[in-house]
């Protein structure tokens, strides 16, 4: 199949195969033609599927042939609004929009928290056809009245599993009510959950169902492996397989933003080159570790997992799991950006006592045993015990012996309890005024775009 027989426009067709795209992936060549024919859409697509643009291509296609035949006009009002949990993500689809766009007279524009207002006030009052928006910050415009929504004809929510992990279901909600309720609306999200479900039959009308990979499963491009090692050993265990192997462009995931910072101080003083990537990051350092990344020059980045979500970058060859994650799913979601469009990435867990039951839990979602290797030198004491794992106020027990049942993160609170080595990041909450509800923490600045060339 190619992009051709999809039946877009000859000036898509024209940028699609100037950023080296010959044959749709199977994502795109489901979703773009159920967006063309206007309906709902509800898609599941995993991270490095290429959904993005089977999305924004059906999208520029419908909005540049309306264009051409009601005129540009003297206002251009908000036709498409995309919203995405975070600014990577956010800047991202911009992009995307922007190189597929560039032989369309179409605007597009990017939003973020973070900064002043008023540029982005003055892009929106040129006139923009395509918003892309984190909803902190959209919220903001709406509620000083700088940005209108009244004429918005397509809606997607992206990433929408993350969306409802970072807390912003109230913010969706509140998107919503100031939507027209004509518009034609597509969810993509990596997984099928429960509460996916429930928004889906909120936000969506009779929707066409996209399914494209096996829920919760692993690429097999996509070497997988457990180093086991104790807690204390990881840091130099992590040095000496990025040394031995002469690992580059190493995408380091940890749970917490102390603990990225320590471990990247770290690597630094052992020749190892490391940037961290988290929350509490300014744009400028954040867009500088990317940059630097990707060119290269940097050798290993540090990401806690709601900073990492968007990142994408090809070829991309180790993802490590320096802290295995509590939650099953998102170990699905890390090592998914390595072994993209058939290209082949090899992850690796360093796993302690403390996270033998997350391991477990991990290997009964995908669904097959990762091998273990041990490494020598670094040889796990067979007689440590496990200990609790501190999540910010949360205690997790991710030990096996600890496990009743081998359930998902044990809960409990409690300010006692022992703190372990490389502490996790705090799960964000979903309630307004926690972390991840109202205009959290980990937006910041955006800059408006021109998808213009």
């Amino acid at each position: 199949m190619s992009f051709e027989s999809l039946g877009l426009i000859p000036p898509l067709l024209k940028a699609i195969h100037e950023v080296g795209y010959t044959e749709p992936t199977p994502i795109q060549a489901q979703a773009i033609p159920a967006v063309l024919s206007g309906g709902d859409l509800l898609a599941g697509a995993q991270t490095g599927t290429g959904k993005t643009a089977g999305f924004t291509l059906p999208l520029l296609h419908k909005l540049a042939l309306q264009l051409e035949k009601n005129g540009a006009g003297a206002k251009r009002p908000v036709r498409a609004l995309i919203l995405t949990p975070t600014r990577e993500l956010a800047a991202q689809v911009e992009e995307c929009v922007r190189s597929y766009g560039k032989y369309l007279p179409l605007r597009s524009l990017v939003i973020f928290g973070g900064v002043g207002m008023n540029p982005q006030i003055d892009a929106l009052r040129r006139g923009v056809d395509i918003l892309v928006a984190t909803p902190g910050r959209l919220l903001d415009h709406h509620q000083q009245g700088t940005v209108d929504l009244s004429q918005v004809e397509y809606f997607v929510l992206d990433e929408a599993d993350r969306m409802l992990d970072m807390g912003f279901i109230h913010d969706i909600r509140r998107v919503l009510a100031v939507l027209p309720k004509q518009k034609q609306s597509l969810l993509f999200s990596a997984t099928f959950s429960d509460d996916i479900k429930a928004l889906a039959e909120r936000l969506l009308d009779h929707p066409k169902v996209i399914e494209v990979a096996r829920r919760n499963a692993t690429a097999d491009t996509i070497g997988q492996k457990v180093f086991p090692v104790d807690r204390d050993k990881k840091k130099e265990l992590l040095t000496h397989l990025i040394k031995s192997n002469d690992w580059h462009q190493v995408l380091v995931f940890t749970r917490m933003k102390h603990g990225a910072n320590r471990l990247v101080e770290f690597l630094n003083k052992q020749g190892v080159t490391a940037m961290a990537i988290h929350g509490n990051k300014s744009q400028s350092a954040r867009t500088k570790a990317l940059s630097e990344f990707k060119s290269g020059e940097l050798q290993a980045l540090v990401a806690t997992d709601i900073a990492a979500r968007g990142i994408d970058i090809d070829q991309l060859p180790h993802v490590v799991n320096y802290e295995l994650p509590n939650v099953p799913e998102d170990y699905v979601h890390r090592i998914g950006r390595t072994g993209r469009a058939g290209a082949e990435g090899e992850a690796v867990s360093l796993v302690c006592i403390d996270e033998e039951g997350f391991l477990a839990d991990i290997e009964k979602l995908i669904k097959r045993s990762i091998p273990r290797e041990v490494v020598s030198g670094f040889e796990p004491d067979p007689n440590a015990k496990a200990e609790p794992i501190q999540l910010g106020r949360r205690v997790l027990h991710g030990g096996a012996t600890q496990r009743s049942g081998g359930g998902r993160s044990g809960g409990g609170q409690g300010n006692n309890a022992p703190r372990a080595a490389g502490n996790g990041q705090q799960r964000p909450s979903s309630r307004p005024g926690q972390p991840g509800g109202r205009r959290p923490q980990q937006q910041a600045q955006g800059k408006p775009r021109s998808a213009r060339p």
